[in-house]
């Protein structure tokens, strides 16, 4: 998949978690919805892409939830 599109579906994920009051939860709330939802190859790619190629476009929320994940076995 191309990363300008998992650019925006993690940001229109962490924009719906932006409002918790609690940093910790927002973040796990987005890191808990890539696990269940995406694919394995699409966050290996997401966190390729903010670790190699620098993540530009990402939120600071979606930042912090992608460093939360475990790179996923493909």
């Amino acid at each position: 998949m191309n990363s300008s599109q998992l650019v925006k579906m993690v940001n229109d994920i962490s924009n719906f978690f932006v409002s918790e009051e609690d940093k910790k939860e927002a973040i796990n709330g987005v890191a808990g919805h890539i696990t269940r939802f995406w694919d394995p190859r699409m966050r290996k790619e997401i966190i390729e892409y903010m670790i190699n190629d620098g993540g530009e476009g990402l939120s600071v929320l979606s930042r912090e939830a992608i460093l939360t994940l475990d790179k996923p076995q493909v």
